[in-house]
């Protein structure tokens, strides 16, 4: 790097990522704390350890083929093949440590410039992109709590992380994807892209699972079942919303000029600013507006609508967030606020109504948290946002539902579709089906006798005494579950 400023800004944009995966591993803190408030003593150890084993096998494959997926499949699938990457091959020279200068191996797609570039962001990038695999896997880690098999889990959780999620970011949360170029779709901070997906997934997981025992009773009636520390849950969400600020910085581009080659190339006077995954302008001052609207409106919503329960207090500032995430770069921050609101409205009565009609049970609430609020947020923001461009000026595409000066329009119908192909086509759909395999191999469900003795007795040596709860409603369930009745 030769030229002060072009260095200055490439230097920026290296350190801005590395500062935003900082933040973002709050947010696996985040889940691993507050799912151990959530469950029974007597599974702590076995909650803990299954949300930790995401870190190394979700990084590991995401290092040999995730990243790689990202950049080789944002065409329309079988219609464009796959594009080459050569910067997110794990055996590029870009995928270690390098300081640019000559290229040892020349492609079409990587000229020497390019290479600098690479040689200084691919490994933050790769990271950022990294912690949202995390964060999208850890979701369904919740919902299955105290039942599921580690093996099992893990096998959902690499399959997320590093394939599912990572396939509908190429399509969807990129400013080349083909849902962007030819639907219009624009999802700004992932309330599909991460959320949907996983909400949709754990939903494909727990219809196979089941529910644990005695959450209902003979009749059907859902029981509730207590938390083991309500503190830790509600440290955990807020160190939740912490990593949150840095999974809303990692979703922009820190610095560019709009106007260089880079974007437009159109020969006018540079124009320096940040922008959005899709490379249209924004800034951190307007989605710092709109994170903290949406986070309040959220928190209301969700103390009013659960008459001041604090589980469901935090979980709807959460809610919030990711309701309004899909338009949260274009949004005034009175709108997000309202569409959050409402998002937790929609979440919170969708929970209870599908716990009782399916007997669905989903001990964080993370299908509706994630799932149910990611698919109304990303359907709202069409409307909302409905004739924006959803990518850079100038890009190579009509559309399918109308354009601006030649580019995709965001609209009801792109985002619509891009949702549900999110949530039912590669979230439900693909988890279902391997739960529905690795049920049929025995691996996925503990015997019940190990679930009602506690997962840590069997798999950790009763690493943490189980001291059976005092109260009412806890005893009765294990009344009941003493005669079969659970």
């Amino acid at each position: 790097m030769s030229d002060g400023l072009d260095s200055l800004v490439v230097i920026f944009t290296e350190f801005y990522y590395w500062v935003t995966v900082v933040f973002m591993f709050l947010i696996h803190v985040g889940f691993c704390v507050y799912e151990v408030g959530a469950s029974r003593r007597k599974n702590i150890q076995h909650t803990l350890m299954k949300n930790t084993l995401v870190i190394p096998l979700v990084t590991i494959t995401f290092f040999f083929f995730g990243w790689w997926i990202y950049f080789a499949f944002p065409a329309f699938p079988l219609m464009g093949g796959f594009i080459d990457a050569p910067h997110a091959v794990p055996w590029s020279e870009l995928m270690g440590t390098h300081m640019g200068g000559a290229i040892t191996v020349q492609t079409e797609s990587l000229n020497a410039a390019d290479h600098g570039w690479w040689a200084r962001i691919n490994g933050v990038f790769w990271a950022a992109f990294l912690l949202f695999s995390w964060t999208t896997a850890s979701i369904i880690s919740g919902a299955v709590i105290e039942r599921v098999k580690t093996q099992a889990f893990v096998i959902i959780a690499v399959l997320v992380g590093s394939c599912t999620w990572i396939i509908d970011a190429a399509w969807g949360w990129s400013w080349n994807g083909w849902m962007v170029q030819l639907w219009g779709f624009h999802d700004a901070y992932a309330s599909s892209v991460v959320h949907g997906i996983a909400g949709g997934s754990a939903l494909g997981v727990l219809c196979v699972l089941g529910p644990r025992l005695g959450k209902f009773a003979a009749d059907g009636t859902p029981r509730d079942i207590p938390q083991n520390n309500p503190w830790f849950v509600t440290v955990g969400l807020f160190l939740i919303y912490t990593g949150f600020w840095g999974f809303y910085a990692a979703c922009n581009i820190p610095i560019i000029d709009f106007n260089g080659p880079l974007v437009l190339a159109n020969g006018n006077e540079p124009f320096f600013t940040a922008t959005n995954i899709y490379l249209t302008p924004t800034s951190l001052s307007a989605i710092t507006f709109n994170f903290l609207m949406s986070l309040s409106g959220g928190l209301l919503a969700g103390y009013v609508l659960s008459k001041g329960d604090a589980f469901w207090s935090y979980s709807g500032g959460l809610a919030g967030v990711i309701t309004a995430s899909a338009g949260n770069d274009l949004y005034h921050p009175v709108e997000a606020m309202i569409i959050a609101m409402v998002g937790v409205w929609v979440a919170y009565k969708l929970h209870y109504w599908v716990e009782r009609r399916f007997k669905l049970d989903d001990a964080v609430g993370a299908v509706a948290v994630h799932g149910y609020a990611g698919f109304f947020g990303t359907v709202v923001a069409g409307f909302m946002l409905w004739g924006y461009p959803s990518n850079i000026a100038g890009a190579d595409s009509l559309g399918w539902f109308g354009n601006v000066d030649g580019v995709a329009a965001i609209n009801p119908l792109g985002n619509f579709l891009g949702a549900v192909l999110m949530f039912w086509g590669l979230g439900f759909l693909p988890c279902w089906i391997v739960a529905k395999i690795l049920n049929g191999l025995g691996w996925l469900r503990v015997p019940r006798e190990v679930e009602l003795a506690g997962l840590d007795t069997h798999d950790y040596g009763d690493a943490f005494p189980y001291f059976p709860y005092r109260d009412t409603a806890m005893e009765e369930i294990d009344r009941q579950l003493a005669k079969g009745q659970g």
